[in-house]
């Protein structure tokens, strides 16, 4: 037997705008919103399901899990998700692998490595 990895959920005070924000940012749509609960994205760039679900109070400190997207064009699309709201945490690699750490509007931190076309 084995398992799939289907849906990646992350906790939010606002699950619909930090939704929205994530289908924009990947080319998605929100395809469920349970009345603003549990709210759902699929499609565009992304392989699998992102969820935000609502919850009271999100919990203190860095997030244990996070996304860790890739791009043929790191900087451009660093540049990208920084206009349209991220925040940058670090920029990190060396000359053989770079990648972003970024912030969603909410604080929740993602990765953007950069990868050749072959990769």
């Amino acid at each position: 037997m084995t398992i799939t990895l289907s849906m990646v959920t992350t906790d939010s005070t606002d699950p619909t705008s930090l939704a929205t924000w994530w289908a924009e940012q990947t080319g998605a749509r929100i395809f469920e919103t349970n009345d603003g609960y549990y709210v759902m994205v699929k499609g565009g760039g992304l392989p699998v399901v992102l969820a935000f679900q609502l919850v009271e109070e999100v919990t203190p400190g860095k997030n244990r899990l996070h996304m860790d997207l890739s791009t043929q064009d790191l900087d451009a699309e660093t540049d990208r998700l920084l206009a349209a709201g991220a925040t940058l945490v670090e920029r990190r690699g060396d000359d053989n692998f770079r990648w972003v750490t970024l912030a969603d509007p909410q604080g929740n931190q993602f990765c953007v490595a950069g990868v050749s076309e072959a990769g």
